[in-house]
């Protein structure tokens, strides 16, 4: 009877560990989901990128330079990109008046291997013709009103071609021990992939920054346009490039040189940028 008894145990016992065992099993399968999701992209490094400096000193208004407002709001959004996203890294191209040449400012951002290209700048009007007791002259137009955000156009795609190939590509390649080679298939198609995928997050984020700028702000938009901006295409990630306002006309420049102005700026930027992380990550 008794080895009946302990021969039952022994089989409840044996039971029980594998029934503890499977299921263990069973749950640890979330486990390798989570790590499988966390290998996705993360936004770890924004590169804030003050236009101007030094001798180029940008638009000029009627009592201040492009380059120092620039500066300003970069410092601003600097800190209130690390005070609301502290696991994110900023890196500046420009922390001084010192002028950085363009092609330093993209190799600054490629070598801190960032996720996010955010270029600040000051926009302006140049002179118009007008007609002054019969003669035509040159006088200030000072008409210009609200924000633009530029995205690199078309026909630069060679110049980001070279600094994804010689950033990304290339960096990749030489941890595998091979070349980057322009006639290869994959290469190509690899080429197309993050040319692609840039233009695609540069162009959405400049959408999330100018809709911040018109719904929240209530300022009037200029739109979001291509053009060939060195910084920008040679910069191997989504980059972007606020014209935060026209510096030559008086209220503007005013808003653009005041603590509230350079505050509402920089909110705009941030919010925009909490929603494209969300939108990625």
């Amino acid at each position: 009877m008794k080895n009946r008894t302990l021969k039952s145990l022994i089989y409840c016992l044996t039971f029980f560990n594998l029934f503890i065992t499977t299921t263990s099993f069973i749950e640890d399968k979330p486990v390798k989901r989570d790590t499988t999701s966390s290998s996705r992209f993360k936004l770890k490094t924004i590169v804030v990128d003050a236009g101007h400096g030094g001798f180029r000193v940008g638009a000029k208004g009627g009592f201040s330079l492009e380059k120092d407002v620039t500066l300003a709001i970069a410092f601003k959004l600097q800190k209130a990109i690390q005070k609301q996203m502290d696991d994110i890294k900023v890196v500046m191209t420009r922390t001084t008046g010192d002028d950085v040449d363009w092609q330093k400012r993209s190799d600054i951002a490629n070598e801190a291997k960032g996720n996010l290209f955010i270029s600040i700048h000051c926009n302006s009007l140049p002179n118009k013709t007008t007609t002054v007791r019969g003669k035509k002259v040159r006088v200030p137009d000072r008409s210009g009103k609200g924000v633009l955000v530029l995205v690199y156009g078309f026909h630069r795609t060679k110049e980001e071609e070279k600094a994804i190939r010689e950033n990304l590509i290339e960096a990749d390649a030489s941890e595998m021990n091979s070349k980057f080679d322009p006639t290869d298939p994959t290469s190509t198609i690899l080429m197309n992939a993050y040319k692609n995928k840039y233009r695609k997050q540069s162009i959405r984020f400049a959408d999330l920054v100018n809709k911040e700028f018109v719904e929240t702000d209530g300022r009037h938009s200029n739109g979001v346009i291509e053009q060939g901006v060195l910084v920008l295409c040679h910069s191997a990630m989504p980059s972007i490039l606020v014209e935060t306002g026209f510096i030559n006309n008086p209220d503007e420049e005013k808003y653009l040189n005041s603590d509230a102005g350079q505050e509402e700026i920089v909110n705009s930027i941030v919010r925009a940028i909490v929603k494209y992380r969300k939108e990625n990550e």
